[in-house]
């Protein structure tokens, strides 16, 4: 039975969004006119509240996640967005007192707002990295600026949503503040389990960030229109329902093209961020993988996640620098950690007396290409392809722990650099105390430490970690030849995110001797005089006093 609708006291203000007020507003309490039973009502505005959180959660991952690839450092970006949102719902909250009395319009403009903005956010962030040089110039802290206005937005605009859903709950039924908030919440914390859970396995693996963001927001805008243009339809004036409809119309048709234009788009911004020359693209369950060059003369450059890993014209002064001074001793057994490329591996070959390379990487698809892809398994010399080298996946720790004590003579920890918040753990204190033990009594170890101009603190934090476990150590440092090369426009953003130089340590239980094997083959790049100079550079740098860096203290 649908409820008669009362007409509004004398000398009430008219609503743009329809007749009558609500107890809260100081009117009476005036029921929706629905086209369907109150409890089917109730029903579908909890079933909206639902959906509508759902999307909100994805808008908030989803910001997390591509600030993080585009900036770093994860755990700083969702600190950055989570309380930036938090703070804004409650902005947003507020706000939306003065609209509860058009709760019904005000909630559907509302969702077509939040629909447009978390829908496209992700494809803003990326379109504005790709295309400033990846933040540089003027925009040089542009990534937080925006994560934090997108994050602002999206937080009023949710925060926003909760006062007017039960402004709707209650004139569909009336019932208790207790009972109507505790069914609210329920089916806003069941949604945000939902949209939660949704994104990395669903969402993410199979339409990946940009269309899946611009998916969801075309939930939110269908969801939010239906419930007040179905269900709430009586409630407005017939050019409140005009307005919402076109607004929701114009919403849907830009979610609509951009989803069509997704892959188009992807590829363009791709192409600005690498450059012309993109041969392989493909995103893992670990990372994004990018091959460039390798044809016409161009070098080969592997791209991690949007940052230079290997570059073709000088990747060998990084493998050199890394492997050879850590083989100058013994060098029967040698692990290398990451290092999925296998160029490691290739300098590891060379020596004389190696008998057995075991190579740990987390992503099982970066080992297979550098097996099969003709130009990074031509630049790594087929290293793969050598009997004595055994590669598996897994966790770094997972195999230290279970690794017997003094297994091997040397340890190449080819790590992404310390910054990086996922690889925090394999520079702690605690990982280096299973490196120690897992090493020869005169074992060595070296560590790609990260780029000692850029970032000294990071790297003397390493060497402050490495004596803590009971591992001295000896610093030295390569430039990069690629730093700095084709400046302005003609660089590409990953190429404007390269480092600079390299930083290593050199390890071992008492201080070892920074020097090359003299019964190796000849380097191409590294003579013990560079290694001299580089480790005096490396110490002009030293930052004294800094404590370790432990799994439950993580200092980088």
């Amino acid at each position: 039975m649908i409820e008669p609708h009362a007409p509004a006291p004398p000398g009430s203000p008219p609503s743009w969004g329809g007749p009558g007020g609500s107890a809260a507003s100081g009117g009476p309490e005036v029921p929706a006119r629905l086209p369907v039973r109150p409890a089917l009502g109730r029903f579908l505005v909890l079933a909206g509240v639902f959906v509508c959180a759902a999307c909100g959660l994805v808008y908030e991952l989803e910001l997390v996640a591509l600030a993080s690839y585009l900036i770093g450092d994860s755990v700083t970006q969702a600190s950055v967005v989570l309380s930036v949102m938090v703070f804004a719902m409650g902005l947003g909250s507020l706000a939306a007192k003065r609209l509860r009395r058009l709760a019904a319009a005000g909630f559907g403009a509302l969702e077509s707002v939040l629909a447009l903005v978390g829908g496209s956010s992700a494809m803003v962030l990326y379109a504005v990295f790709a295309w400033t040089g990846g933040w540089g110039g003027l925009w040089a802290d542009g990534p937080r600026v925006l994560l934090v206005a997108f994050s602002l937005v999206i937080g009023v605009l949710i925060g926003a949503e909760v006062p007017l859903l039960m402004e709707l709950i209650q004139r569909v039924r009336r019932q208790d503040p207790g009972g109507a908030v505790a069914d609210l919440f329920a089916a806003d914390y069941v949604g945000a389990l939902v949209g939660g859970l949704a994104f990395p396995f669903v969402l993410l693996p199979f339409l990946g960030q940009l269309t899946g963001a611009l998916l969801t927001g075309t939930v939110n805008a269908v969801v939010g229109a239906a419930l007040v243009l179905g269900l709430f339809r009586r409630d407005l004036t017939r050019r409140a329902r005009w307005l919402l409809l076109t607004a929701n119309a114009v919403v849907l048709s830009l979610l609509a093209t951009a989803t069509v234009l997704a892959d188009d788009f992807e590829r363009a911004a791709r192409h600005a961020v690498y450059g012309q020359d993109v041969r392989v693209a493909v995103r893992t369950d670990v990372q994004e993988v990018v091959l460039t060059g390798d044809a016409d003369g161009r070098p080969l450059h592997l791209f991690l996640d949007g940052r230079l890993r290997v570059s073709g014209s000088d990747e060998r002064r990084y493998h050199e620098a890394l492997v050879l001074p850590a083989l100058s001793g013994p060098h029967a057994r040698v692990l290398i950690l990451g290092g999925g490329d296998g160029l490691a591996a290739r300098e590891v070959l060379r020596h004389p007396g190696v008998r057995r390379v075991d190579v740990v990487g987390l992503d099982p698809a970066l080992t297979g290409l550098a097996r099969h892809d003709p130009g990074l398994s031509t630049l790594n010399e087929h290293a793969y392809g050598d009997a004595r080298v055994h590669a598996t996946t897994g966790d770094a720790f997972h195999r230290l722990r279970s690794t017997p004590s003094a297994t091997y003579d040397v340890v190449i920890s080819d790590l992404p650099d310390p910054g990086i918040t996922a690889s925090t753990k394999l520079y702690s204190q605690e990982f280096y105390g299973l490196l120690r033990r897992v090493l020869a009594p005169e074992g060595r170890l070296v560590v790609h430490a990260g780029p000692v101009s850029a970032r000294p603190r990071d790297f003397w934090t390493v060497d402050a970690t490495l004596r803590a476990a009971g591992l001295p150590a000896v610093a030295y440092r390569v430039g990069a030849r690629d730093a700095g090369s084709a400046p302005g426009p003609d660089r590409t953003a990953a190429a404007r995110r390269a480092p600079g130089d390299w930083g290593f340590l050199l390890a071992a239980r008492t201080p070892p001797p920074l020097r090359l094997d003299p019964a190796a083959p000849r380097p191409h790049t590294v003579t013990p005089g560079s290694l001299a100079r580089d480790a005096r550079a490396a110490s002009r740098t030293r930052i004294h006093g800094l404590p370790p860096s432990t799994l439950l203290h993580p200092r980088y």
